[in-house]
This record gives C-alpha cells, structure tokens and sequence, in this order.
C-alpha cells in the first residue's frame, strides 16, 4: 500500500490521550468528537484528525499534485502549534512526537483526555502504534453503511471542487487506479472495508476498551450514543451537550463538471469575491443544493452492495451485530 515510516516515539512521563476516535470516515465522528468536547471532564486534542499514529499520513506519501496543499498545511500547522491553540483546527500532518505532546499541553484535570483521526481506522499501523504507546487505551469507533459511506465521500470532494466526475466513473478509476500515494482516489473505496480494519484493533485491545457503534444508531438517537460513551469513558453521562450545530453539512454544486472546472482554473474563488454580500446567499442557493438531493443510482448501489457483501458478512459475524439492512 503506502510507503510506511517507524513507528512514533512517545515519552512515558507526558501527558497522552487515554481514548481515540478512530473513524470511519463520514460517519459522524466530527459531530462526536465537538460533543464530546464540550463536557467538563473531557479534553479534545485541538486538533481533530493529527493522524499522527497513522504512519502511512506523512508528507511524503502525499501524491504529486497534492504536495502543494501538503506543504502550505504543514506551514499553517507550524505556526498553529507554536500558538496557545485556543482555536480548533481541522486536519494536520502531525508527525513529530514533540509536536504530538503539545495537542495535550493544556489539560488540566480532565479524567478522558482524547483525539480523533478517522484514518486509524484504516491505517494498517495506527492501531499496533495506539496500542504501544497507550494500551490501555479505550477505542471508539462508528461504522457506517460502506455504500453510503463512499456516497459521502464522494459527494463531499464534488463539493469541495475536487471531482468533476460521475459516481460511477469515480468507482471505476478508484477500482483500476495503482496509486501508492494518499490522494482523492486512495483510499476510497478501501475505507469501507471494514473487516480487516476492526479486527486489527479487537486483536490489541481488551474487548472492554472497545465500543462500536453503528452510524444509523447515532443518527436516529444521538444522545443516547452520547450518553454511553460519557459512561464507556468513566465521566459524568448525563452531562447533555449542545447537539444543535451541524458539522461538515454537505452542499454540491448542481453542475459538478462546470463547478469543477471553475474551481480547477481558480475562477470560482474570484466570482464569490466579486459577489455583493447581500447576493452571495442567493448565489449560493443557485449554484448548490443540498446533499441529500443528490442521490445514488440504483445500479452503483447494486454494484457496490455486491463489492461489499463478503467484507459486511465477515464483520457482522466479527461484532455481532445483524448487518443484512446495509446491503439489500
């Protein structure tokens, strides 16, 4: 897969998180991870996603046309970590262990002292890395229907202007792109691969240091996933947070080839400038549309349930828990 470096050195006599977040990705953990946040007793790293356990995440195994973003990130992370970090920041290549530590120099008393990377999920070393670092470690994680998990991800980098493509044509590069290098295209695919990904950490950790939920649970009751990861984490459960701002709300363009390409020649960016505030909110209702709106076709729905199905069934079995609803 991706080019690996040594596993990250930690020191013993810091202060380290004794929980993590661990994906999937688009799944909920970003909404989890700012409610957890906001009890007394819990401290978040200020940055959600360091990915500094995932050792496969590093700047060198950043695809060519991505170094550019990688390297400005990793210039705006230095100089957020050499700040108080009062301020939450999404996203960092975190790999240095002395920047790592700093995340966590402003806890002060908190009992569950966390971060979140969706990438530990999938990373192949993240979760042997946890493990040494911090064994006793509680893991949270929430799965989501694999289908609707890379729908999200799609619809998420259409909103963002990175794909100009059909769904369809998107799973067909994914499934024949040969890339090694961590980029729109890889992982895709590969996330809702989630056998393999769980097992690694139910073979490292204590099944009572575990807990998985499923992403249409936390949908529908939210609080009450809540509540059993504040108890799961030893801190007060009936501490109720404000649960009424929504987290990477997806909007895409209703015409993702031309919002693609004003994007891709930096047009864009120079329209919205050169909108009046008072008119941007109409443009923007003009030119976007709600996630949902944009729906899967049946047939890539089929296709994907079948790519899936072994995976979800050795998983099912893995949890134990009924997973048949995922891929009908």
């Amino acid at each position: 897969m991706l080019n690996q470096s040594s596993a990250p050195m930690l020191s013993s006599v810091t202060t380290l998180p004794n929980f993590f977040i661990v994906g999937a990705p688009k799944a909920g953990t970003t909404s989890l991870y700012y409610y957890l946040d906001q009890h007394p007793s819990v401290y978040m790293s200020p940055i959600k996603e360091p990915n500094y356990f995932a050792t496969e995440i590093r700047i060198g195994n950043i695809g060519p046309q991505w170094q550019g973003w990688a390297q400005k990130e990793n210039d705006s992370l230095r100089k957020y970590l050499s700040g108080p970090m009062r301020e939450k920041r999404f996203g960092g290549l975190v790999s240095n262990s002395s920047d790592y530590l700093k995340l966590f120099q402003n806890v002060s008393g908190e009992k569950a002292i966390g971060e979140a990377s969706v990438c530990y999920l999938w990373s192949k070393t993240a979760a042997q890395n946890i493990a040494s670092a911090t064994p006793s470690a509680k893991i949270i994680m929430v799965l989501r229907n694999p289908v609707d998990r890379a729908f999200s991800q799609y619809k998420q980098a259409v909103a963002c202007g990175l794909v100009g493509r059909s769904f369809r044509e998107h799973i067909r590069i994914s499934l024949n792109s040969k890339s090694d290098k961590f980029e729109v295209l890889n992982p895709f695919l590969e996330y809702g691969l989630y056998y393999e990904q769980v097992k690694r950490y139910t073979d490292l950790f204590r099944a009572q240091n575990l807990r998985i939920y499923l992403y249409d649970d936390y949908r529908n009751a939210p609080e009450n996933t809540l509540a059993d990861s504040f108890e799961f984490l030893e801190v007060d459960p009936k501490f109720s947070p404000d649960m009424s701002e929504r987290h990477l709300d997806t909007r895409v363009p209703r015409f993702i080839w031309i919002s693609y390409m004003l994007r891709k020649c930096g047009v864009w960016p120079l329209l919205k400038r050169a909108a009046p505030a008072t008119l941007r909110p109409g443009v923007r209702k003009l030119v976007s549309r709600n996630g949902p709106s944009l729906e899967i076709d049946p047939a890539d729905r089929a296709f994907l349930s079948d790519y899936y199905r072994e995976d979800a069934a050795r998983l099912s079995t893995l949890i134990q828990r009924d997973l048949d609803a995922w891929l009908r």
